[in-house]
C-alpha cells in the first residue's frame, strides 16, 4: 500500500515515566493523541490499545506510517523497555525507520519562556534527578545527566538569571531551592505531543536509529534488589 496522500505520518511513543502517551503527526503537525498518567505504570496494558486508538482517530492503517519515534530516556527502566520493544517490533514488521527523541528535550518543549533557562527534571529516587539544561530557544546548554540535589543545586545558573524547572522532579527540588530566580512547574510529564516536532525534524534529516541494535538511554545502571529470604 502506498503512503496516504504522500504525507509523512509518524507514530510517537512516550513511556519513560508514569505517563503512557502515544501520538500521530502528519507532516510535523499533531493529528491524534492518547495518554494516561497513572502511578501504577499501566504501560503494558495501555500502550497497544492507545496505538490502535490514535490510528483510528487519524483514520490511518499501520501501513500508512512512515516512521516510529520513541522517547529514548532516561526514565523508568520498565517503561523504557516496554516502549522501545514495541517501537522496534513495529519498525521490523512494517519495514520503516526508528527515530529516537531524548525524553528531557521533549519535556523542555512542553513550555515556552521569554528568557532564561529551562531545566526539566525527572525524579530518579531519593535526592537524585535526571536533568538537562536548555535556553529559551530549546538549545542544549548542558546535555542529559544525573544530579544529586542539595541547597546549592543549579546555583550558577540561578545566579545568572531566571530558571524554570519543570517535571516530576521539580517537587523535591523546590523543597531545597529558595532562590528568587527559580520558577517551579511541578505537574508536567513527558508527552508524545511534544515529540511531534522533534521526530519530524529528525525524519526530514534522515536521522534514524539502527533498529537491531538500538537500546534505551538508561543513564545509570538498573539494579535488581534480591530478597533477603532468597539469600538464606
Amino acid at each position: 500500500m502506498t503512503k496516504k496522500e504522500n504525507s509523512i505520518y509518524i507514530l510517537n511513543i512516550e513511556t519513560a515515566t508514569k505517563n503512557c502517551s502515544v501520538s500521530i503527526s502528519k507532516d510535523g503537525v499533531l493529528v491524534a493523541l492518547k495518554e494516561i498518567c497513572e502511578a501504577n505504570f499501566s504501560h503494558a496494558e495501555k500502550l497497544h490499545v492507545f496505538i490502535k486508538d490514535v490510528l483510528k482517530d487519524a483514520e490511518l492503517n499501520f501501513n500508512d506510517l512512515n516512521a516510529i519515534a520513541i522517547s529514548k530516556g532516561p526514565g523508568s527502566y520498565t517503561g523504557l523497555r516496554i516502549g522501545v520493544s514495541s517501537a522496534k517490533g513495529l519498525c521490523f514488521a512494517l519495514d520503516i525507520p526508528l527515530i529516537s527523541v531524548l525524553t528531557l528535550e521533549s519535556l523542555a518543549n512542553a513550555i515556552e519562556v521569554d528568557s532564561g533557562l529551562i531545566i526539566p527534571l525527572l525524579d530518579a529516587r531519593r535526592q537524585e534527578v535526571y536533568t538537562a539544561v536548555f535556553n529559551s530557544d530549546y538549545k542544549p546548554i548542558k546535555e542529559t545527566y544525573n544530579y544529586i540535589l542539595d541547597e546549592n543545586a543549579f546555583l550558577s545558573y540561578l545566579n545568572d538569571g531566571k530558571v524554570t524547572f519543570l517535571g516530576d522532579g521539580a517537587t523535591k527540588t523546590k523543597e531545597l531551592i529558595t532562590h528568587s530566580n527559580a520558577v517551579f512547574l511541578e505537574n508536567y510529564f513527558p508527552s508524545a505531543k511534544e515529540m511531534v516536532a522533534l521526530s519530524y525534524k529528525k525524519y526530514t534529516n534522515s536521522d534514524f536509529e539502527d533498529v537491531a541494535y538500538f537500546e534505551p538511554f538508561y543513564l545509570k545502571d538498573f539494579y535488581v534488589t534480591v530478597s533477603k529470604k532468597k539469600k538464606q
